[in-house]
């Protein structure tokens, strides 16, 4: 069995840094990812089950990491060495238990919801955030049983999707694949979570105007999150800026009311809006925009087109940036994160929450999510793959993949 490592070594670290200013994923045969022989990690429980990878994403955050160009907030929120990749589908050989402790039988296929808060840590009382549903807000996630790790695919001891080895899955972070979805649906099931969660955490009111900057993975569930989520109780309208002609494509079809280039975007907004513009900035604009970026230009243009007292959400991960903020003060905005995934009030009046992931598994399914993957390669073409997902965009793809079904393993 083999797996791509990803070890403390700043040298090379720095080494990919210098390499990805030629494209993001350019630097992996210089950086400090390594395709070692692997088995599977230790138990760290009763509780924890081996889950045989089957497919898993290549994220932005993968690409950040390996680029050496993540923020040193996370320094103290990962272990090395790991094995990346929390975006997985995979086979529960032995079976287990899901996260409502229902006994899965041998064969399950499984994704995870990958955030190690309390209760794979084994800490107990859990903490605030834990014990109401928010598990990505959890703040024991250098502490309890486990190495730190803000989620499996960042921590020593769990392993991670890019491996033919099993990872190590906690039963709260199971969840069952329906029968009825592809493995690569259920491979997207993980980050239209995090879209699931920004759209229904925005406050979004009735016939407000949304804008969406970008149209990678995480800017087409949002628009997909927006329109089978949000728009049927609140009639929105979504505008999407799209830099690639596949992405305007595939914005259209999941639910966009108007897509155009990322240079077009504010002057859309600007015309629905009926706003002016002063100084570079709307005088009115949209009610909510979701950042799903998170490069300084990007906030910058979110911050310059959301309406006075307006909402920008940061969706993407940004790294260190430098932004202007007087637009902040001055128009009493609010500038918000939408990380991961939870527990979620749901948009229909009087229903139960539930969780992220369980409203992701429905809307990969009703918007046919899994057209979102667009190559697959085997663990040995690691560096041509993750240079592919950092120019994705431009190459008319979306998600790319690790296939690990095949020991030879497969691309397309």
């Amino acid at each position: 069995m083999k797996a791509l490592v990803l070890e403390r070594n700043l040298p090379r670290f720095a080494a990919a840094r210098v390499a990805s200013f030629l494209g993001s994923g350019r630097g992996a045969g210089i950086g400090p990812l390594q395709l070692l022989d692997a088995h599977a990690p230790e138990r760290p429980g009763e509780d924890w089950f081996p889950l045989r990878p089957l497919l898993s994403g290549i994220c932005g955050s993968d690409l950040a990491t390996l680029d050496g160009r993540t923020s040193r907030y996370f320094e103290d929120l990962v272990s090395f060495p790991f094995v990346p990749g929390h975006e997985v589908v995979g086979v529960l050989d032995d079976g287990g238990v899901d996260v409502s402790g229902h006994e899965l039988a041998p064969g399950t296929r499984a994704v995870i919801e990958p955030v190690l808060g309390c209760r794979p840590r084994h800490i107990e009382p859990v903490c605030v955030q834990c014990g109401s549903g928010h598990t990505g807000l959890c703040g024991n996630l250098a502490f309890g049983a486990l190495e730190p790790g803000l989620q499996t695919g960042y921590c020593a001891d769990t392993g991670g999707g890019w491996s033919t080895a099993p990872l190590m899955a906690h039963s709260s972070q199971l969840h069952a694949v329906p029968e009825a979805l592809s493995d690569q649906d259920a491979v997207m099931i993980e980050p239209t979570a995090c879209a699931v969660h920004a759209a229904l955490s925005a406050g979004i009111a009735a016939g407000d105007l949304i804008a969406v900057v970008g149209a990678g993975t995480l800017g087409l569930t949002t628009v997909a999150a927006l329109h089978h989520l949000v728009r049927p109780t609140t009639g929105c309208t979504v505008v999407v800026g799209a830099k690639h002609g596949r992405q305007r494509e595939l914005a259209a079809s999941l639910g966009a009311d108007h897509v155009v280039p990322p240079d077009q975007l504010a002057r859309a907004v600007r015309r629905r809006a009926g706003s002016l513009v002063v100084a570079g900035r709307l005088t009115e604009g949209a009610d909510v925009v979701f950042d799903c970026v998170g490069s300084a230009a990007s906030i910058t243009e979110a911050l310059s087109m959301v309406r006075p007292r307006g909402r920008v959400v940061l969706v993407g991960m940004p790294a260190k940036v430098s932004v202007d903020l007087a637009p902040l003060w001055h128009r009493e905005l609010t500038l918000v994160g939408a990380y991961a995934y939870g527990s979620e009030a749901s948009p229909e009046p009087g229903a139960a929450d539930r969780r992220s992931f369980e409203l992701a598994i429905d809307l990969v399914a009703d918007a046919e999510l899994g057209r979102l993957v667009s190559a697959l390669y085997p663990l040995e073409r690691y560096e041509e793959a993750l240079a592919h997902a950092g120019s994705a965009g431009r190459r008319g793809a979306v998600k790319v993949a690790f296939d690990l079904r095949n020991p030879k393993g497969r691309s397309r």
